[in-house]
């Protein structure tokens, strides 16, 4: 497994070892040891299926009461997934990091409590799975505008993402809640 620092360094992306032939291909998706090695330590209570057409947005999603770190990856298609500090003592509070993640490349991003996250979809669908370090709690979710001024996410899209009623909803960062 290669794990690769982003400009936040406690985000990260990892690129399992894959084994290919033939007959197709194989890798680890999750192997706590390994992950635990380079500094990944959710104890993962949840895991999350998606499924979205191209130029669907979601997010930016976090929970206040309950944070949760994601173990992100797409299986189908390809995202932009993007992950923003939110942590109120940290000295990248209000960056952001984006990455692509495909079933091609087979790259995860870890994003840990206290950054809010969202993906788009660039390919025609796209099916994303993720673990969680805590479990939903809808009653302490919250959601950061997704074109936020201050955050100036360079989302890769040409036109309107197409966006829940919740994340249409979203507060300003200026106005969200933070986190610690």
């Amino acid at each position: 497994m290669k794990v690769i620092r982003t400009a936040i360094s406690d985000v990260l992306i990892v690129e399992p070892e894959i084994f290919t032939d033939a007959r197709g291909f194989f890798y680890e998706s999750f192997h706590k040891t390994a992950m635990q090695a380079v500094g990944i330590n959710g104890d993962f209570v949840q895991d999350n299926h998606s499924r979205s057409i191209r130029n669907v947005l979601r997010g930016l999603h976090y929970q206040t009461k309950q944070p949760q770190g994601k173990l992100v990856r797409a299986v189908v298609g390809e995202i932009f997934d993007v992950a923003v500090d939110i942590r109120r003592h940290s000295p990248t509070l209000g960056k952001w990091v984006g990455m692509n993640l495909s079933a091609e490349n087979k790259r995860m991003a870890w994003i840990p409590p206290g950054f809010a996250h969202g993906f788009l979809v660039l390919s025609e669908h796209a099916e994303v799975l993720y673990k969680t370090t805590d479990y939903w709690a809808p009653q302490s979710e919250r959601t950061i505008v997704w074109n936020d001024r201050d955050l100036a996410i360079a989302w890769p899209t040409g036109e309107e993402p197409q966006l829940s009623a919740k994340d249409m909803a979203g507060a300003p960062f200026n106005e969200a809640e933070l986190f610690g």
